[in-house]
């Protein structure tokens, strides 16, 4: 079950955003574009015409590229995921630790994040409040997403020995959450810090109750 954290490099020049990649070909420059739109400004309020005149392309070419908006969203979220995975789990990777300690440190690297100046939270939250909760696409993305925090969760536990693998990964994935919206709606990263000490909170109770089974 375990999450290998060290397939993932420190991105020192992209961080953690698809749009801070320096676009090198006609897609690259309309992806780059409709991330930062959709990100920063909501995937409804931004409409093609905004894409074209930030990238800087034409709409044939937009749509040589991607056969419909939500097509370019659904592309967006991917490389979005991708990008922000591979610095955090870099991240992460940079820490060290035993398994306690790397778990917590999700946390840290949450303030790192939320301290950014660009930081404009997690774009599958984002997404998935944004529209009908039945729209597949969108929800199947952030669940893949969300997969990926999870697996490497469940294999930090695993090693630490909690009780229920499951039940602590989904409490971490909660709290993490949580540190998110807050900070997206305060612009106050010290909620990384609220959410760290419930998440010590938690691993203290399970791992006692452990001992004493």
């Amino acid at each position: 079950m375990g999450y290998d954290v060290q397939e993932y490099c420190p991105m020192e020049t992209a961080g953690w955003s698809f749009a801070a990649i320096p676009p090198k070909t006609a897609r690259d420059k309309i992806m780059s574009a409709a991330s930062y739109l959709f990100c920063n400004h909501g995937f409804s309020a931004t409409g093609i015409d905004a894409i074209l005149d930030r990238a800087g392309t034409a709409k044939a070419t937009l749509y040589h590229h991607f056969r419909s908006k939500e097509e370019l969203i659904a592309a967006v979220l991917e490389a979005e995921g991708e990008t922000w995975r591979a610095w955090f789990f870099g991240q992460l990777a940079a820490r060290g630790g035993p398994e306690r300690t790397r778990m917590l440190a999700v946390f840290d690297v949450l303030e790192d994040w939320f301290s950014d100046p660009g930081f404009y939270g997690c774009p599958f939250i984002n997404a998935v409040a944004e529209f009908d909760t039945g729209n597949d696409a969108v929800r199947q993305a952030a669940e893949r997403h969300k997969d990926h925090l999870l697996t490497w969760l469940k294999g930090q536990a695993v090693a630490l020995g909690v009780p229920d693998v499951a039940e602590t990964a989904r409490s971490f994935a909660v709290l993490i959450d949580g540190a998110i919206v807050a900070a997206q709606h305060t612009r106050d990263p010290s909620f990384a810090r609220t959410a760290r000490r419930m998440a010590e909170i938690h691993l203290d109770d399970v791992l006692k109750h452990r001992l004493r089974a």
